[in-house]
């Protein structure tokens, strides 16, 4: 098992940042990927960041140059830094960690056996 606490979410104006943290519990960040994934009223999750045991970062189209997903592995916490927040990024985000997942899987929320329960981020208008 492998515990993970997501955190960091909250009430925020359109245009504005938000940090989100995502720390695992005596588990060292380095030898999973982690992924950031949402999940809005109504709608699918859909993935959103992950970062490689490498280091290499992958984003969502829709994110990339608004999102920064980053790791602290002395830490064993990864962030997801959100700037210039828009209303359609209100969702759930989530945290999820797999040691075996491979790169075609990266995107696909199934493939991730350990998760964290999610911080609500709300962005208004």
């Amino acid at each position: 098992q492998v515990p993970l606490q997501a955190c960091g979410g909250g009430l925020v104006q359109a245009g504005g940042s938000l940090r989100l943290s995502c720390a695992a519990s005596g588990r060292p960040f380095r030898n999973y990927v982690v992924g950031w994934f949402r999940q809005a009223p109504g709608k699918e999750r859909e993935f959103v960041a992950a970062i490689w045991r490498s280091g290499a970062t992958y984003y969502a189209d829709s994110k990339k140059g608004r999102f920064t997903i980053s790791s602290d592995n002395a830490k064993s916490t990864v962030y997801l830094q959100m700037n210039s927040l828009k209303p359609e990024d209100t969702a759930i985000y989530y945290c999820a960690a797999d040691q075996s997942i491979i790169m075609s899987s990266m995107m696909s929320s199934q493939h991730y056996h350990y998760w964290g329960q999610g911080t609500q981020v709300t962005v208004s208008s």
